[in-house]
C-alpha cells in the first residue's frame, strides 16, 4: 500500500541559496557536478532515480545491452556531495510569484530554479498512433519494445496463416533521424545474424523493415554526404526506405502512410519527432514551439532567477536561429556553464554569455557502418566513423563499470555476431491487444 498522504519532501531548511533543478538528464547532471554544495543547497526532482546515456537506448531495445549498462543511480553519482538532496517525485508546476515549485507531495521554495526537463515523443496530435506505437525516449520504452519484439517473433513462429504471419514480420520505423536509422541498422543485423539461429521455423528473408521519413533525405540534421551514404548503406542491408512521406495512422495492425500505402504490421516504432516537457505556471510569452525561450545566459525570457538548460531551452543565436540541436553536447555545456554563472552571481560577478562549441554529430547504422560530421567540414563514413562513434560513446558513459560492460559487450558482439540479452522478463502487450494478452496469459504468465 502506498501511503502517499503521509509523504513529505523533507528538505532541510538552509541559509544558503537553494537551487531547485527539475530533470536529471545531461544538462541537470552536469549542472550538479559543477555546483558546490558548500555554496548552495542543491535539490533535484525527477520521476526516475537514474541518469541514462540515451544515445545507446536503441541498443537496450534491440537486445544489445542491459539497462544498467547505460544508466547510473543518481544517488550513487553524488554520494558524498555536500547538501545535495534528490527526491523521486513528479513536478506539477511552479508559482513564480511565491518562488515555489509544486510536486505531488508538497511545495518547496527556491532562490534559483533550473528547468532541465528535456523532451518527450511528439505524436503530432494523433491519439491512435500514440496509443499503439512504441516511442523510444525512456528506459521503460526500450524495455517494452524489446519484450514486444521478442514476443512477436515467438508468436510468428507458431502462426500458419500466411497474411497474419507476414504482419508479424513487418516492422515499421517512423522517423529517419539518428534514432530511426540506428534502430533500423540494429534490426537488420538481428535479422541476418541472430534471429535465423533462434527461430529455425521462420524464413527471415520475408522479414521487412521499413524506415519512413517525412523529409526528402535521411538524417536531415546532418550533411547531405552523411545522408546519402546512410541511404545507400541501409538499402544495401535490405531496409525498405521511404522518404518524403509520413505515417498517417496506425491501429495496432495496419500502418497507413501519407501517400496511401498500407503496411500490415504488429510493430510501429515511433522516432518521428519530440516536443518539450513543459512546466505548468510559465508565462506564454516565455514559450515558443514547445520550448522555453532563454537569453544568452540561459535565463528564461522575462523572468529572474529562473533558468532553462538542455533540450527544453530555446536560445536563438545568429548561428542557431532555431535554437541549439537537441543532442547531448549543448545540454552538457549548458549545465557546466550555468554552474559557473550561478557561482559568479554568488561572488557578485556578472554572468558570462553561453557559447556553444559544436563537436560534431555521429550516427551508427550497423557493424562497421557509421557517419560523422565533425568540425572543419570533416565528414567520416564507414569503419572510421564507426570507431569514432564507439570511442566517443564509451568516453561519455557514466562510471568505469558501465564503460567496461559496454565495451565488453561490443567486443563480444564484434567477434560472435550475438546479442545476449534476448530475455522476455517483463511481457508486454497493448491494453487493447486482446490476442496479445491471451498469448501472455496462456504461455508466459
Amino acid at each position: 500500500m502506498l501511503y502517499i498522504d503521509h509523504f513529505t519532501l523533507n528538505i532541510p531548511d538552509t541559509t544558503k541559496p537553494r537551487v531547485i533543478i527539475i530533470g536529471g538528464g545531461f544538462a541537470g547532471m552536469n549542472l550538479i557536478k559543477n555546483l558546490s554544495g558548500k555554496d548552495f543547497q542543491i535539490v533535484l526532482f525527477d520521476r526516475q532515480n537514474y541518469n541514462g546515456f540515451w544515445p545507446l537506448l536503441y541498443q537496450v531495445a534491440t537486445a544489445g545491452l542491459e539497462p544498467d549498462a547505460i544508466a547510473e543511480p543518481m544517488r550513487k553519482m553524488f554520494t558524498g556531495k555536500e547538501d545535495f538532496h534528490f527526491r523521486l517525485v513528479r513536478t506539477t508546476g511552479v508559482n513564480l510569484a511565491t518562488k515555489t515549485v509544486s510536486t505531488l507531495i508538497g511545495d518547496l521554495t527556491y532562490d534559483y530554479l533550473v528547468i532541465a526537463t528535456g523532451t518527450k515523443s511528439n505524436f503530432f496530435g494523433n491519439e491512435m498512433i500514440k496509443q499503439y506505437a512504441f516511442p523510444l525516449k525512456r528506459m521503460r520504452h526500450a524495455l517494452d519494445l524489446r519484450s514486444h519484439l521478442l514476443q512477436v517473433f515467438e508468436q510468428a513462429n507458431m502462426i500458419n496463416d500466411a497474411a497474419l504471419h507476414q504482419s508479424f514480420l513487418n516492422i515499421v520505423i517512423a522517423g529517419g533521424g539518428p534514432t530511426g536509422v540506428e534502430v533500423a541498422g540494429a534490426l537488420a543485423e538481428m535479422r541476418k545474424y541472430i534471429l535465423p539461429c533462434d527461430y529455425k521455423g521462420i524464413d527471415f528473408e520475408k522479414m521487412n523493415i521499413y524506415l519512413v521519413e517525412g523529409n526528402d533525405r535521411l538524417l536531415p540534421a546532418m550533411s547531405p554526404q552523411s545522408s546519402s551514404w546512410t541511404m545507400r548503406y541501409l538499402q544495401k542491408k535490405g531496409i525498405l526506405v521511404k522518404v518524403s512521406t509520413r505515417v498517417k495512422s496506425y491501429d495496432g495492425k495496419l500502418v497507413t502512410l501519407g501517400n496511401g500505402d498500407e503496411i500490415p504490421a504488429q510493430t510501429l516504432i515511433w522516432a518521428a519527432g519530440v516536443t518539450g516537457e513543459l512546466l505548468n505556471g510559465l508565462p506564454a510569452g516565455s514559450l515558443e514551439r514547445s520550448r522555453i525561450l532563454v537569453d544568452e545566459f540561459n535565463q528564461v525570457k522575462g523572468l529572474s532567477n529562473v533558468f532553462a538548460i538542455g533540450d527544453i531551452a530555446l536560445m536563438k543565436t545568429a548561428e542557431y536561429p532555431n535554437g541549439h540541436p537537441g543532442v547531448a553536447q549543448p545540454a552538457i555545456q549548458m549545465g557546466k556553464h550555468l554552474a559557473q554563472n550561478l557561482t559568479r552571481r554568488l561572488r557578485k560577478k556578472s554572468f558570462l554569455p553561453f557559447q556553444y562549441f559544436n563537436k560534431g554529430s555521429l550516427a551508427v547504422i550497423g557493424r562497421n557502418g557509421a557517419v560523422g560530421d565533425l568540425p572543419g567540414n570533416i565528414h567520416l563514413t564507414g569503419f572510421l566513423a564507426w570507431m569514432t562513434y564507439l570511442f566517443v560513446h564509451i568516453f561519455y558513459l557514466i562510471g568505469f563499470r558501465n564503460k567496461l560492460v559496454v565495451l565488453s559487450n561490443w567486443i563480444y558482439r564484434f567477434f560472435t555476431y550475438q546479442r545476449g540479452n534476448r530475455l522476455i522478463i517483463r511481457p508486454y502487450v497493448h491494453k487493447e491487444d486482446k490476442a496479445g494478452q491471451e498469448f501472455v496469459d496462456r504461455y508466459l504468465e
